[in-house]
């Protein structure tokens, strides 16, 4: 193989990933907890939380909603994470480009 073609396959490689990059990156994640859901984009950033807890929150409750918003983020976190190895995974690390 020529240096032509292995750069022009490098070329079409990075293009693909950033292809998959930018879907995944508009994807929208849902992580739930027992009385909350929140909502992230592909690029982890919080785009919504709704608290679920039906009743008047008092403040003993307060330290485990915080506990229940954590856990709801991190869930949604992670289902970024298992989105982008199975989009991008076949790749590599490539450096960590991603």
């Amino acid at each position: 193989m020529n240096m032509q073609n292995l750069l022009a396959q490098a070329q079409r490689v990075q293009r693909e990933i950033s292809k998959k990059k930018e879907a995944i990156d508009n994807t929208t994640f849902e992580g739930k907890s027992e009385w909350v859901t929140v909502t992230v984009n592909g690029k982890k950033e919080l785009l919504d939380i709704k608290i679920t807890y039906a009743n008047s929150i008092e403040d003993d409750d307060k330290e485990a909603l915080e506990d229940m918003i954590k856990i709801a983020i991190n869930k949604a976190n992670a289902e970024v994470d298992k989105k982008v190895d199975a989009e991008m995974g076949a790749y590599g690390n490539l450096g960590g480009l991603f």
